[in-house]
């Protein structure tokens, strides 16, 4: 297979496995912010554990693809030896918030304009222009300066497995150690009770896990080149990062809109995350359609415009200076063990949760 057919093989798969991701999304109610609300407000676990199982799905599929030899997780941006415990720490508190305020994280977000939410299509373009602002704009100088700057410094790659390693453990027991542990013990934990075991809630966990591994699988061995015939160099194809990517939209949000506004520059590409956030879309609004839950919906008054504003700036910050989103860093990271997503996951729930708190009791002050 060519360059060219090969790259487009990538980018079509990448929309079809995001078209999949949306569908069930919007079929099954999988949001994140709403599993933290479920908890905080009616003590209710179900779309919790919806999530817990999508990452435990999505870590021993990603185990099994690594093991199989069919990808390397180690070629993932999220096992850096830099662990930038504070950026991980602020961006994943900053994103917490947001999604609180901007009633949904980055995937929810687009599930919600597939949906005919206008101020999801509001969210969408303020995060997509903070988000490139944090990555390459003004709020660069101070994620560099100040929030990256703090750097654990370690022997190696940061994912637990490499850890263990590192602390003396045998190679084998050291990587299916962790993932036995955590992507089995949540699976478990996630099918423990039987009220979870309903079509939607079993529908949400496995498929967002198995399409987090089917995303590894496309980026990371149908993209992957030895040697690129150009740089003579390896590469994955149709990557922004230059590494194999599973499915994020923090920056992928920034990305398209970069190639919407550029379009007629030879220079900008199509990408795998820009692929997968129309992709996304898509399955939306046709699952939208198809169950007759398609309306539109707009702003209620100025509170709530200024509310969704703010989380927007809020989560295109944050998911930047944290590498990632409730699913980038909260199912993708997670799924190759690294620690900063570990971190990053406890940041992002833990102000959520707060969030909601503080507004809860700001309603019943009202």
């Amino acid at each position: 297979m060519d360059l060219a057919a090969q790259t487009d093989l990538v980018l079509w798969l990448a929309f079809a496995v995001a078209f999949v991701f949306g569908a069930i999304s919007q079929k099954t109610h999988f949001c994140t912010m709403g599993a933290v609300s479920d908890i905080v407000n009616m003590d209710d676990w179900n779309r919790m554990r919806m999530w817990l199982l999508a990452i435990g799905v999505a870590i021993l599929g990603a185990a099994a693809l690594h093991a199989a030899g069919l990808i390397d997780l180690d070629k993932s941006f999220y096992r850096t030896a830099s662990f930038t415990w504070l950026s991980y720490l602020v961006g994943g508190a900053c994103f917490g918030v947001g999604m609180v305020l901007a009633s949904g994280c980055g995937s929810k977000t687009l599930i919600r304009i597939g949906g005919g939410n206008l101020k999801s299509v509001v969210v969408f373009l303020v995060l997509g222009i903070v988000a490139y602002m944090t990555m390459r704009g003004v709020l660069a100088v101070f994620r560099v300066n100040l929030l990256d700057r703090f750097v654990w410094p370690l022997a190696g790659a940061q994912d637990l497995p490499a850890i263990l390693t590192r602390a003396g453990l045998e190679a084998k027991l050291a990587f299916w150690l962790p993932v036995l542990g955590l992507g089995g013990g949540l699976t478990v934990f996630a099918l423990l009770r039987r009220e979870f075991w309903t079509l939607d809630n079993l529908l949400g966990g496995f498929g967002v896990g198995l399409v987090i591994v089917a995303a590894w699988y496309v980026s990371g061995h149908l993209g992957y080149l030895p040697e690129h015939p150009e740089t003579l160099e390896e590469a994955f194809v149709a990557t922004n990062s230059g590494r194999m990517e599973a499915l994020t939209f923090v920056a992928p949000q920034a990305y398209t809109l970069e190639l919407l506004m550029l379009w007629s520059d030879s220079s900008r590409k199509m990408s795998f995350a820009i692929a997968a956030v129309l992709g996304v879309i898509s399955g939306a609004w046709l699952s939208a359609l198809l169950t007759r839950s398609f309306r539109w919906e707009g702003f209620a008054s100025i509170e709530d415009t200024a509310s969704h504003l703010l989380g927007a700036a809020l989560m295109g910050f944050g998911g930047v200076v944290a590498m990632g989103c409730t699913v980038g860093q909260g199912i993708s990271g997670f799924s190759t063990l690294a620690l900063g997503s570990l971190l990053t996951f406890l940041a992002i729930v833990g102000a959520a949760a707060a969030t909601l708190k503080f507004q809860y009791w700001r309603l019943m002050r009202g």
